[in-house]
């Protein structure tokens, strides 16, 4: 430990423990008091000091609790601005993912990771700090007719594990194969098996939900994988969306679609055999897709951005199912 992480160590003990003023932690240390704030900044960001906050009244926002009442998951609903971009809107809610994700990794822990454009901006977010044992898997394939999908969803998965300092475990076949037959064959390749087997192990699933439009368009639609009469097929089998590229629609439903047999990532119901399913979701294009995500069971716990929660559960309101609780 160098002397610089001694003394972040004591700033932060003083500041947040014994409840110390910037001004008596910079006079005891013989620093200023923007040299503190500097100090308790990182020892945030480097997770030496980690930060809740419980909702008022004890409980959690009206849309959380209607959430949490239908589907039965952990809702984290963040507050976004009116009027905030697409952009800033995504940047908050993985801000709160990021956060939430580091938190929940322990020693030995696997992290199973989906690639896609909202994951893209979580890893981002990890909060770095030594996880022994720890290791990151590739949840789904990423490959297609015109790239290899390595540097999209390999940095994705590299920046995983360097936040935890794991070990990380790729997975080199496509995100959709031409043939069913080929991925039955790929799948008793002992190689992929290997694999397979850590995706076994995954305790916490990262992923989030792929909107077949939007304005923040996801990877999978806009990455080459799908061609134009794909896309038409999709939408005429009512596709709304994704989750691990397994398409799915509004009502959960994803096993007759036939794109699914050549599909290489978990589907819901393989998801649903994992203790923790995180699925993060930001923008109301992604309200159709995140209510198929619900239904199907794959998801314990949801980060949101609350304009989308409102959504999902009027959407679910007007379908005619009991919401429990009132929400303004």
């Amino acid at each position: 430990m160098t002397r610089r992480d001694d003394v972040m160590y004591e700033a932060a003990a003083m500041y947040y423990l014994q409840e110390e003023t910037m001004e008596d932690v910079a006079a005891r240390l013989g620093v200023s008091r923007s040299t503190v704030s500097r100090l308790l900044k990182e020892a945030r960001a480097t997770g030496l000091v980690r930060i809740s906050m419980q909702a008022r009244g004890g409980s959690s926002s009206a849309a959380a609790r209607a959430l949490h009442g239908v589907f039965g998951i952990g809702a984290h609903v963040v507050p976004v601005r009116q009027g905030a971009t697409e952009v800033e809107r995504l940047d908050r809610v993985t801000r709160v993912a990021g956060r939430l994700v580091s938190g929940w990794m322990e020693p030995g822990a696997v992290l199973g990771v989906a690639w896609g454009t909202t994951i893209a901006a979580v890893v981002r977010h990890l909060v770095p700090r030594r996880v022994p044992g720890s290791a990151v898997v590739q949840l789904n394939g990423a490959a297609n007719q015109a790239t290899s999908g390595i540097p999209y969803a390999g940095s994705i998965l590299t920046a995983a594990a360097e936040a935890f300092d794991a070990r990380v475990h790729h997975f080199p076949v496509p995100a959709f194969f031409d043939f069913a037959a080929t991925k039955e064959a790929m799948w008793r390749e002992r190689s992929v098996r290997r694999v397979l087997a850590v995706q076994g192990q995954v305790g916490i699933a990262l992923f989030g939900a792929g909107a077949l439009s939007g304005p923040l368009a996801s990877h999978v639609y806009e990455g080459g994988y799908f061609g134009a009469e794909d896309l038409a097929n999709l939408r005429a089998e009512g596709v709304v969306g994704d989750i691990c590229t397994v398409l799915l629609r509004e009502d959960g439903s994803y096993a007759d679609i036939a794109l699914n047999a050549r599909a290489t990532g978990p589907t819901p119901r393989e998801l649903a055999a994992l203790p923790r399913r995180v699925c993060v979701a930001a923008g109301v294009a992604k309200v159709a897709p995140l209510l198929g995500a619900l239904r199907a069971g794959a998801v314990t716990d949801l980060v949101v951005d609350e304009a989308t929660a409102r959504a999902v559960v009027e959407r679910v309101r007007a379908a005619g199912t009991p919401v429990p609780g009132s929400m303004p």
